[in-house]
């Protein structure tokens, strides 16, 4: 038997990658700081996904002096969460009035892309089949890298 459990991300700021995935519609469902190991776990789930499909956030805290414990860049060599939703064009639409960028828009009303503030690609997938294509969607280009 094998299940799965959750996907641990590297975050520097734990703030804003939680307010991110809050955007996105997660929850935090559980949090532990280590003293002694100097990080913070934070795992966030959708609604009703506890112990089922979790990310967890980990925080490596910054060293006695003040200086980060690790620098990460990238993102996109992680590949990608994905998650559905029911629809594409409101979450995008909330994602971009909460300052996100959409890096690929829903141009088809089925996949979208955004990075969480640590450089991670998402993807959003419309539920349920594609949505019929909206403005101004449709012909918006896409921006940076997903």
């Amino acid at each position: 038997m094998i299940q799965y459990l959750h996907t641990m991300i590297r975050v520097s700021d734990p703030d804003a990658a939680l307010s991110f995935f809050q955007l996105l519609g997660l929850e935090e469902v559980r949090r532990k700081d280590s003293e002694k190991g100097r990080f913070t776990l934070i795992f966030m789930a959708a609604p009703g996904q506890t112990d089922i499909a979790e990310v967890e956030l980990t925080y490596n805290w910054p060293s006695e002096d003040g200086s980060p414990a690790e620098t990460y860049s990238g993102g996109r060599n992680f590949g990608h969460l994905a998650y559905g939703v029911s629809d594409i064009y409101a979450a995008c639409q909330k994602l971009a009035d909460g300052g996100v960028t959409i890096n690929r828009p829903p141009r088809d009303g089925h996949m979208a892309f955004v990075k969480s503030p640590d450089g991670i690609s998402v993807e959003l997938l419309q539920m349920g089949g594609a949505l019929a294509p909206q403005e101004p969607w449709a012909s918006m280009e896409n921006t940076g890298s997903w």
